[in-house]
């Protein structure tokens, strides 16, 4: 597992699933992710966490799975931050992941997401009623198996999200069926209301359940009350993510303006816990990745 001198691997999550651009300051086009990514990259993140959105005017709130946008963001993400890591999402609800898995064929980034369990994916509002009705982000393992089948062809490092414990303890299982190989990483998803909570005394407990040698990180969702286990999970070795997929706003409540200032934000708890900023040369080195294309 990581231990808490190794140095802090930043991640940025730049824009997130359906986060409307009309309402909040998410990157779409190209060009905006390759900005956001420029900020990201300047303030310590060596690892850019991509999702795609459809490029049709108006539409920039969807998400889109076509390989030609992959292709422009990603590329754009590139020129912008020369040497920087590319982890692609695969996350998609419903046994169809032919989108998932024609992006990953045309970018081949080095590593991608890898949803490791499915989850009753719920929201209530305060009058009781249901934020979306109630669903089921369902991974079972068929689908796992079929993304991590397609990853290993690639040579792509996947990155497994972790929405609950008995979800990370699957990822052990995985490993040893011999569903992947190489240094496991879990990605403890946290603050989701149907999920695990954000909370750093169970994120103390988290890293005891995962595969042995792994590499850990947080992704922590909410407001300011997640800058406190951001700066626990730095202190317990965890490596670091934040971006406007997870939240907009800085430790002291104030919204975000982008993505850079939240990982200036999230270097500074790795600073604090005593450990340096790992560069992408050296998070390739702790993640076992493939040399950069």
């Amino acid at each position: 597992m990581s231990k808490v001198h190794d140095k802090a691997i930043l991640t940025c999550a730049l824009t997130g699933v359906l986060t409307h651009p009309q309402q909040h300051p998410v990157p779409v086009t190209p060009a905006q992710m390759a900005s956001e990514a420029r900020d990201a990259f300047n303030a310590g993140a060596s690892i850019m966490h991509v999702h795609l959105r459809a490029q049709e005017p108006g539409f920039g709130h969807l998400p889109s799975w076509d390989p030609d946008v992959a292709e422009a963001v990603v590329g754009a993400i590139r020129a912008a931050c020369p040497g920087v890591v590319i982890n692609l999402t695969t996350g998609v609800v419903g046994r169809d992941i032919s989108g998932p898995l024609a992006c990953l064929r045309r970018v081949r980034p080095e590593a991608a997401a890898c949803n490791a369990g499915s989850l009753n994916y719920l929201k209530l509002r305060d009058n009781g009623q249901w934020a979306w009705p109630p669903m089921v982000f369902d991974n079972p393992v068929a689908k796992v198996q079929a993304m991590l089948e397609v990853m290993n062809e690639l040579h792509i490092h996947p990155e497994f999200e972790c929405f609950d414990v008995g979800i990370v303890r699957s990822v052990g299982m995985y490993l040893k069926a011999g569903l992947f190989s190489g240094v496991p990483e879990l990605n403890f998803v946290m603050g989701v209301a149907s999920g695990m909570p954000c909370d750093a005394d169970l994120l103390a407990l988290l890293p005891r359940y995962a595969p042995p040698n792994a590499v850990w990180q947080t992704t922590l969702i909410g407001r300011a009350e997640i800058w406190p286990v951001h700066q626990k999970t730095a202190e317990l070795g965890g490596m670091l993510r934040t971006g406007l997929e997870d939240t907009f706003y800085l430790p002291g409540g104030e919204r975000a303006a982008g993505n850079g200032v939240l990982i200036e934000a999230l270097a500074a708890c790795a600073r604090r816990a005593g450990r340096e900023i790992a560069s992408p040369a050296e998070a390739r080195s702790r993640l076992g990745l493939r040399a950069a294309a």
